[in-house]
């Protein structure tokens, strides 16, 4: 059982230099946990609503200091003095106070705050890692999950100098997240030099760290991808694969994807996801297709190899209903999970297990607004994830989970989920 003594927020700032908070849950007997909440720049129709304070004289009006208010006030007001056995209470009491569809009153950044900070504070009562606090609410064994890491960048995270969003790698022969690091380290530090001496210019990187050369279409970016692979002595598809982020929703309006030059409809757009996926070691696609193009997203899942994750993240946002849909309808086979699309542990954990009962795969991600804190790390650990997406290896705020991870695998012994 776990008293709160109080909840506390201070506005902070996340790694593109805007806005967000720290939440502190302080238990009566001394426990404490803390949680900073992340921030997302290409977002989904269905998300949470992440409150901003809308005052153009301050952050262009993205600052938080309202939903840190609510945290100092009310929400501080409402469980102060209360009792919580188990996550799921506190979750529930913040829902109803919250009272809106979206957390749109309080904000799910103000929420989710409080339900990291007492999931923090119930483990450290426990004296265990948040890890393995984790694993008990989920009641599963905890596995460290593989990493899908950043190479290139486009789309809302690089100015869209692109219309894709983000090319990823995994290691899918690595037997271990410090090699698999290892591995990545490579492939980056080659692609870096064949985008230096292909542009001749400074590199830039985008908001998860990503290189962001100025490519000359979507199709550039994958051979050169692919090209990086090589070069760094690996074999595609084998030692090491992509993965990418269209992003799709970000070009795609009345009805037609604007990708690049190009003007395709659903189907076209559909065909050209499958070109890429036979010329390159593609091994997920996510959000291929627009959030409303449900369609658009069947026919993908009937045209893409079953060993493809067809990973749906702005399509379903993380949310219960819209899985189950998706489920019926055949649109997906793989949850980009994201805690602050949603709003509380609980209702990720709802997500979590009606894709696990469907079989499809897990992958955790962050958010491109990031910050130093670490807890995704455990999350994806304590919750068997099958991969983890967190960005590139360049930033801090994307190493401290990459750094968790690895002392996780080396202090505590956690392999590989397989």
């Amino acid at each position: 059982m776990s008293e709160i003594k109080s909840v506390t927020a201070v506005e902070i700032l996340d790694s593109r230099g805007r806005p967000t908070l720290l939440a502190t849950c302080q238990l009566a007997d001394g426990s404490m946990g803390q949680a900073s909440v992340p921030s997302g720049a290409s977002t989904g129709a269905a998300e949470a609503l992440e409150l901003r304070d809308g005052d153009p004289q301050r952050h262009r009006g993205l600052g938080c200091l309202k939903a840190v208010a609510h945290i100092n006030r009310e929400i501080n007001h409402a469980v102060a003095g209360k009792t919580f056995d188990v996550q799921f209470e506190l979750d529930r009491a913040l829902i109803k106070l919250d009272g809106t569809v979206n957390k749109a009153r309080l904000g799910a950044n103000a929420i989710l705050g409080v339900s990291l900070a007492f999931c923090r504070a119930q483990a450290a009562q426990r004296q265990q890692p948040l890890y393995a606090h984790l694993s008990q609410i989920v009641n599963t064994q905890p596995f460290l999950p593989r990493p899908m890491i950043n190479l290139f960048s486009g789309g809302a995270h690089a100015g869209g100098q692109v219309a894709v969003q983000d090319v990823q790698i995994v290691a899918p022969a690595a037997q271990s997240i410090r090699r698999a690091l290892e591995v990545t380290a490579d492939v980056f530090r080659a692609a870096a030099d064949l985008t230096l001496d292909r542009y001749g210019m400074r590199l830039l990187t985008a908001d998860e760290g990503g290189l962001a050369p100025p490519f000359e279409s979507s199709d550039a970016m994958l051979l050169t991808a692919a090209e990086a692979i090589e070069t760094a002595g690996y074999r595609p598809g084998e030692d090491v694969a992509l993965t990418v982020d269209v992003a799709a929703s970000q070009f795609h309006a009345d009805g037609i994807y604007h990708l690049d030059d190009s003007e395709l409809d659903g189907a076209q757009m559909v065909d050209k996801i499958e070109s890429w996926t036979r010329r390159f070691p593609i091994i997920s696609v996510e959000d291929g297709l627009d959030e409303a193009d449900w369609a658009g997203w069947q026919l993908l899942y009937k045209r893409l190899d079953t060993r493809q994750l067809i990973l749906g993240d702005d399509l379903l946002c993380t949310n219960p209903s819209r899985i189950e849909r998706a489920i019926s309808s055949e649109a997906a086979n793989s949850l980009l999970l994201k805690v602050n699309q949603i709003g509380t542990l609980t209702e990720a954990l709802e997500a979590l297990r009606l894709a696990r009962k469907a079989r499809w795969k897990i992958v955790v991600s962050a958010r491109s607004g990031e910050t130093e804190d670490n807890w995704l790390a455990d999350l994806a650990t304590g919750w068997a994830g099958d991969f983890i997406k967190v960005g590139s290896i360049t930033q801090s705020e994307r190493l401290a989970k990459y750094n968790r991870l690895l002392y996780l695998e080396q202090m505590d012994g956690l392999r590989l989920r397989n």
